[in-house]
């Protein structure tokens, strides 16, 4: 039996085969332990056997909990369930061990959804194992063990599908966690930045989540992803930008609500790079774009102002985000409070002050609610960098600048590499042919 089972999870090193023996008899049992409770497997199985106060092959006889399986067909759905397999002479007997997460495991906290599943990936690597292969269980489904870190000694998986992921990227990722020499590794963006490189990156190539369902989602699409002992972040590799432009609850909402929140997304991270950039070019180059009335309206509302407009730029962002990073180091009962009023105070007696503009403070409002509608943190982090380099170039070349910056942006995207796969695929998805693993076709 156990050779059998052996061939059937290749891969898989969750899996725990045992061959126990007393003066009775000898037995085999097999399970997957981060699906199994191990208290019953001691209490239930090992426990009785080894003790020999009551004859086991005589509990296997009466015991309802033990069910005989009759075809070998059944062994992997066994398995996958949770169950243990006991091959006790000559007849192969299951034993529900499932281990239920539910209470004890933490909800979403970054990755919020109103619709689907609210527990998160445990800093317990086991239990998160335990989600992963709850909510996918096939037989495919391969792990992997490495350790990281000469002093921390940190456990790491890999899990993926193995007739689904992409061998070279499976190669690439292998390669570099085995290279990384380093002392300590706590955290998933700390493993991030290491598997990546020292490439000084715009942009995430790798996607941080705590969410199961996601990382199941991109198990199905041929992607890797990496478990960090005591982090309740995974990375899923490798990462496009669709990928985190993609909210979980895209999956759950109907088709026109999903495609009109997509939409709501792209204009969001469009408005949040270029409107500063198109107010200073605007403002100072060229007025003649808007209508009279509005072009009066704003030059009146700067009246008071007594420097350029870049400047007042400068100084509303600097607001935004200093109370951005008060919000996420304060603790959370204030945070919130904290940072909404000190915006409220600061943006009105700024504008009263002759600091800033009314129309700024339009315009810094609306970068900093779009910049918050990304749904990935790491991309909404590094957006907030992006307009900064747009608003230098808008201060010296108005709007022909902006376009020019923008072409810049695109061509990096259509260069930019996540673990040898284009970062910036566009027209179609990688589909990994159902019959032979690594093999590809465009659809």
């Amino acid at each position: 039996m156990l050779e059998r089972i052996r061939l059937l999870f290749a891969e898989a090193v969750d899996l725990k085969m045992e061959t126990l023996a007393n003066s009775e008899m000898t037995i085999e049992i097999a399970y997957i332990a981060p699906l199994c409770e191990e208290k019953k497997v001691n209490d239930f199985i090992i426990v009785p056997f080894t003790k020999e106060e009551y004859s086991f092959r005589k509990q296997l006889g009466i015991n309802p909990d033990y069910r005989l399986v009759e075809d070998p067909a059944y062994w992997q759905e066994l398995l996958l369930r949770g169950h243990i397999l006991i091959k006790a002479a000559d007849h192969i007997y299951s034993f529900d061990a499932a281990r239920v997460i539910s209470v004890e495991n933490p909800q979403t906290q970054v990755e919020s959804a109103i619709q689907g599943p609210q527990l998160a990936l445990s800093e317990d690597i086991r239990i998160s194992l335990n989600l992963v292969r709850s909510m996918y269980p096939s037989p495919d489904l391969s792990v992997e063990e490495h350790t990281i870190g000469s002093l921390s000694k940190t456990p790491i998986m890999t899990v993926y599908d193995q007739r689904r992921v992409d061998p070279t990227v499976l190669d690439n990722v292998r390669k570099k966690l085995t290279t990384i020499n380093v002392e300590m590794v706590h955290a998933a963006g700390e493993l991030e930045k290491l598997l990546v490189g020292k490439r000084k990156h715009l942009f995430p190539t790798a996607l941080i989540t705590e969410r199961p369902d996601r990382i199941t989602r991109a198990i199905a699409r041929g992607k890797i992803i990496v478990l960090i002992k005591g982090n309740m972040f995974a990375i899923i590799l490798p990462a496009t930008f669709f990928d985190f432009m993609q909210a979980v609850e895209d999956s759950y909402d109907s088709y026109w609500m999903t495609r009109f929140l997509v939409f709501l997304r792209y204009a969001s991270i469009l408005l949040t790079i270029t409107l500063p950039a198109f107010y200073i070019s605007v403002v100072s180059y060229n007025p003649e774009l808007f209508r009279v009335q509005l072009a009066f309206s704003i030059a009146g509302s700067r009246s008071a102002v007594p420097y350029p407009s870049f400047v007042e730029v400068f100084i509303m962002l600097f607001m935004i985000e200093t109370l951005v990073e008060a919000s996420i180091r304060l603790p959370r009962y204030i945070g919130s409070t904290a940072t909404t009023v000190g915006g409220l105070i600061l943006g009105q007696a700024a504008q009263q002050a002759g600091l800033v503009s009314s129309i700024m403070i339009i315009v810094t409002s609306v970068v900093a609610i779009s910049n918050f509608v990304i749904p990935v943190n790491s991309l909404s982090f590094a957006v907030r960098f992006l307009k900064y380099p747009l608003i230098l170039i808008s201060i010296f070349f108005g709007i022909s600048g902006v376009a020019i910056g923008m072409f810049i942006y695109i061509t990096y995207l259509c260069n930019l590499r996540s673990f040898g796969k284009p970062y910036f695929r566009f027209f179609g998805k990688l589909r990994h042919l159902e019959g032979d693993v690594g093999q590809v076709k465009l659809k």
